[in-house]
């Protein structure tokens, strides 16, 4: 499909790993009573937004792959609103670099799945 062999040369992949584990190591910081509520949807959000970019680019047709960017958009929107609901709540935790990667990663999916309508 692309001059890439592999989801883990995507630029986009590699910063929603690296925003999968920075939401992790930020939801570890909120109350305990938090584990099965919000930590856990927003870790659930953080590691659909690299699963479905790995997926979608191991489909077979540029339809698909842009589907599942999208799909990877609709998560990245999801844990965007969970992340300023945490930090509405528990203001002593810093999400600013989670929100930043967030939205790099929405700017970056959003011009790619242009790219692969465009065609």
């Amino acid at each position: 499909m692309s001059q890439i062999d592999s989801f883990k040369q995507l630029i986009v992949w590699q910063k929603a790993m690296e925003l999968a584990k920075e939401v992790y190591s930020a939801t570890e910081k909120l109350p305990k009573h938090e584990a099965y509520g919000i930590s856990s949807q927003a870790q659930r959000s953080a590691v659909s937004i690299a699963s479905n970019i790995a997926e979608g680019h191991k489909r077979s047709t540029r339809k698909d792959y842009a589907q599942f960017l999208r799909i990877a958009l609709g998560s990245s929107a999801e844990l965007e609103t969970q992340l300023l609901l945490i930090s509405e709540i528990y203001k002593t935790v810093n999400l600013k670099k989670c929100l930043d990667i967030v939205v790099e990663i929405q700017k970056i999916l959003t011009t790619i799945i242009k790219k692969l309508s465009d065609v």
